[in-house]
């Protein structure tokens, strides 16, 4: 009876042992499965940070979770780093991380828009916040497709959703032909494209900066025809040919206050980019691009630009296009924030989108004395004749996306 109970304990001691050397393993297997996991997640951030810190302009949606590492981006090269990263560290779980653009959209990964200003959106649904803009004639890349919309890269490098109907879809042969025709640009700040020569119809509204393909003109009018097909006409006096356009363009000090004064009084627009409503950085954008030149999107892009002129209220400074940055000032719990942007034309005084296109001054004697906006002001970049690649002509963009 003894025996045997020694025995039993034997028995039971041994148990208890194999199941806590059993436990263990599989605690050091989680645990070392964990550590994976955080290295994988630690070398995707850091390539994340190397290639797209940036989510407005590059795509990099990858997670590692378990022993899988899923998501997609547009970004070739980091992906190869991501591969040969793994490799280096014996990563041995599934990699499924598709490349964009998708592989269904076979060549057709080329698009022109086709009305006069597209709604760009941050999602694929028309409730979603309004991102940017995009003008007629503009070439933009297609990423995906969900539904009824369309992921687009423009060629400034903003990435964000279009409703189908605001672009056409092009192969690359269809794509050439367009980039290869010949073109006029809409100059007034707004029109219409006419059904007939009589103009009592039309069959699109224009704003300034549109590009369409010119078929003939006659009697003082342009027969054009949108990026999608439709066939139409323009007053002569109201468009130029994109070539004799584009050489005439020149950032002077005129040019840059007439064109923006001309919008004097359009409509706030958050995520707006034309004379139907804009915000503060679409305006400046807007500004340079109907004198010739493509600057980035956003304010807090935008200022990543060219030369420091000012950060110290010295207007002697300053010249004609020149563009001002409002915002909050670094503290030491919280970062600088880019909130305004607005273009110096002279006297003190500067034209921006709040509320509506309008000229504030920096004199207190003056009737547009801005203090507000004078609080905020963080600093002066100087654009105009800077060798930047984040800056390119009207023209360089009709090569988008083969840039």
């Amino acid at each position: 009876m003894i025996r045997s109970k020694k025995k039993h304990y034997q028995y039971s001691s041994l148990f208890y042992s194999f199941s806590a050397i059993c436990f263990f393993l599989l605690f050091l297997g989680a645990c070392t499965e964990n550590k994976t996991e955080d290295e994988v997640s630690s070398i995707i951030q850091e390539i994340k940070e190397a290639y797209a810190p940036d989510k407005r302009v590059a795509i990099w949606d990858i997670q590692a979770e378990g022993n899988q590492i899923t998501g997609e981006t547009d970004q070739p090269e980091a992906l190869e780093e991501l591969k040969n990263s793994l490799n280096e560290i014996k990563y041995s779980g599934k990699i499924s991380v598709k490349m964009l653009p998708e592989s269904d959209l076979g060549e057709e990964t080329q698009a022109v828009v086709t009305i006069s200003v597209a709604n760009i959106r941050s999602a694929p649904k028309h409730s979603a916040e309004l991102a940017t803009q995009a003008l007629m004639g503009t070439p933009v890349k297609v990423l995906k497709k969900e539904g009824g919309w369309y992921l687009i890269q423009t060629p400034d490098g903003y990435i964000s959703w279009v409703d189908a109907a605001g672009i056409a879809i092009k192969n690359k042969t269809a794509f050439a032909d367009w980039q290869q025709s010949k073109k006029i640009i809409f100059t007034e700040l707004n029109g219409f494209v006419f059904a007939a020569q009589e103009k009592q119809s039309w069959i699109s509204d224009l704003v300034a900066g549109n590009i369409l393909e010119v078929l003939e003109e006659s009697k003082g009018m342009y027969r054009v025809m949108t990026p999608d097909g439709r066939e139409g006409w323009i007053p002569s006096t109201q468009a130029m040919d994109f070539e004799d356009w584009k050489n005439s363009r020149d950032l002077n000090a005129d040019n840059l206050i007439n064109t923006a004064k001309s919008m004097m009084g359009s409509p706030y627009l958050w995520g707006g980019t034309s004379i139907k409503g804009i915000d503060c950085s679409g305006f400046t954008k807007t500004v340079f691009f109907l004198n010739g030149q493509v600057i980035p999107r956003d304010a807090s892009q935008q200022i990543h630009e060219g030369d420091l002129v000012d950060d110290n209220q010295d207007w002697s400074k300053l010249e004609v296009g020149d563009l001002l940055f409002f915002g909050e000032k670094a503290t030491a719990d919280r970062k600088e924030r880019i909130i305004h942007v607005g273009m110096w034309i002279g006297n003190n005084s500067f034209i921006h989108s709040r509320g509506l296109v309008r000229i504030s001054s920096f004199d207190p004697e003056s009737p547009d004395y801005d203090e507000y906006e004078l609080n905020r002001y963080l600093r002066t970049k100087r654009v105009i004749g800077k060798d930047n690649p984040n800056i390119t002509s009207v023209e360089n963009t009709l090569k988008f996306p083969t840039l």
